[in-house]
């Protein structure tokens, strides 16, 4: 059986959860999901420029765990801009910097 996933560490939900090419109804697009802990990684490495080691120790997770969030991120982004699909922010383990941690985290 496998283990349950660690919560990661994020600085907050996001405002706009959704994304699509404009003009194509709905009905026309495959959809991606962007969990919001890749979206937390895209977002330490781009828009904040840290280090991959600096980036995890934010999350509150290793570098290789981290390099491996943002390579999905990578892909599913790409997949969305590259074959026009719609892109959905939504799930993933996470809890909000700041909050008290879920009951799934074995960390304090």
């Amino acid at each position: 059986m496998p283990r349950r996933p660690c919560c990661k560490r994020i600085a907050e939900v996001p405002g706009v959860t959704y994304f699509k090419p404009r003009a194509v109804p709905m009905s026309l697009l495959e959809e991606v999901i962007l969990t919001m802990e890749e979206l937390e990684a895209l977002r330490l490495a781009h828009l904040e420029r840290l280090y991959q080691q600096d980036a995890a120790e934010k999350m509150g997770i290793s570098r290789a765990t981290f390099g491996r969030l943002l390579d999905a991120a990578h892909q599913k982004v790409a997949k969305a801009l590259v074959e026009g699909c719609a892109l959905r922010i939504e799930g993933g383990a996470f809890h909000i910097e700041g909050q008290e941690r879920c009951e799934h985290c074995p960390k304090e």
